[in-house]
């Protein structure tokens, strides 16, 4: 347990960073997963609708530094083959 007045208020700001990154984490699964849906669903305009939601989550969520620049911008580029391929 921290002793340490500074260790106590690290603690609260790491609890406190771990919500909102988790917050953030959440919202780009659910918006992955609507697009996801979508697809399944065979149903081309809700795809592009929902990929154009989820692309500047999951960029916002690399700039917030939730998660890597590079697996962002690998999921984007994957979902929007997708939906390419859906709407050919």
């Amino acid at each position: 347990m921290a002793n340490t007045s500074s260790a106590k208020k690290a603690t609260r700001k790491i609890a406190r960073r771990a919500a909102v990154n988790k917050n953030r984490r959440s919202r780009v699964r659910t918006y992955i997963r609507q697009v996801e849906e979508a697809l399944a669903s065979g149903d081309k305009a809700a795809a592009q609708a929902a990929f154009k939601i989820a692309e500047p989550e999951l960029m916002r969520a690399a700039t917030k530094g939730v998660i890597h620049k590079n697996t962002a911008s690998r999921k984007v580029s994957r979902l929007a083959q997708r939906v390419k391929v859906l709407s050919a």
